[in-house]
């Protein structure tokens, strides 16, 4: 489950579908039971004063931003089956400091326009998220399609650069899959899809259609332990629009690489799952390029026997 994240050409500069928050078995789904998953995030990254950006209806440059983020998801998989497979419904709740810097342009039509540095964090709660995804299993093979509901009421703070709301209705849907070779311990996965954006009606500004691939290749060492390759790609298919996209449709696009480790273990009779991905952006076009970091915790609350 994935929701907001680091700047980018969507407007007020935060994606609402997290880029790598899927990876490793993205398309497996549990047994029926109750599963609590806590993702921390965090991203650097930066843009230099030739890139210009829109944010909370400003026109910025010379952008740097950080996020630190906390991702709480509970995720209930229902006991009776839907055509076939497991039927599970969540809702994950986002909380976080973004922090931006960055040289607020007035006149874009200025050879030099920049007026001067301003700086803007908060700590502030996300829009939630509610998720449903219906996953079969064959064998080694493991697949689902799932859908993502932006909901606009979290801490929108209207004018202002850094943000984690976004003042308007996004929804996504994507498939994805996993082969998973227990003998081995190679486990292969891949999730891909499209994210739809609403107007945010305080600064008409439409996002456009945005398009977003997931992978990853991991390697159990032990019982306990694995690692691997992560990676994904980002590129927004249609153009933002309305009266506050004054960049035209500034379409995003961007690719990453990256790592990951994993260790499992049993605390009491629960199952854990603890997980670290680290992710390296590069060929970013109308976005900040930088480094992202999760670390996961993930085990169930119940499980229907």
């Amino acid at each position: 489950m994935s929701t907001a994240g680091d700047l980018h050409a969507a407007e007020n500069g935060i994606g609402f579908y997290l880029l790598g928050g899927r990876g490793p078995m993205a398309g497996y789904i549990p047994p029926p039971g109750f599963y609590l998953q806590n993702d921390v995030y965090f991203y650097s990254g930066k843009a230099d004063a030739n890139r210009r950006f829109l944010s909370g209806g400003q026109l910025i440059a010379n952008v740097r931003g950080e996020v630190r983020a906390d991702f709480l998801t509970g995720t209930w998989v229902l006991p009776p089956q839907v055509l076939g497979g497991n039927l599970a419904v969540g809702v994950l709740v986002p909380a976080g400091r973004p922090e931006v810097t960055a040289n607020i342009l007035l006149n874009p039509a200025d050879a030099d326009p920049i007026t001067g540095k301003v700086t803007d964090d908060a700590f502030v709660f996300g829009d939630p998220v509610a998720s449903v995804a219906l996953g079969w299993h064959s064998g080694n093979w493991h697949w689902n399609v799932a859908g993502l509901l932006n909901i606009p009421i979290g801490d929108y703070r209207e004018g202002e650069i850094a943000n984690l709301a976004f003042h308007r209705w996004a929804g996504d849907i994507s498939a994805a899959v996993t082969w998973l070779e227990p003998t081995s311990g190679i486990e292969l996965s891949t999730a891909a899809g499209f994210t739809f954006n609403g107007t945010n009606d305080v600064t008409d500004y439409t996002t456009g259609t945005e398009f977003h691939v997931e992978w990853s290749a991991t390697k159990a060492l032990t019982k306990q332990l694995s690692v691997g390759l992560v990676g994904y790609y980002y590129d927004q298919v249609t153009g933002d629009s309305g009266a506050g996209a004054r960049l035209g449709d500034f379409k995003g696009e961007v690719t990453a690489l990256g790592g990951t480790i994993a260790y499992n273990f049993e605390l009491g009779q629960t199952p854990v799952s603890t997980r670290l991905k680290v992710y390296r952006e590069f060929d970013a076009v109308n976005r900040l390029e930088g480094t992202s970091a999760f670390i996961t915790v993930a085990f169930p609350l119940s499980v229907t026997k």
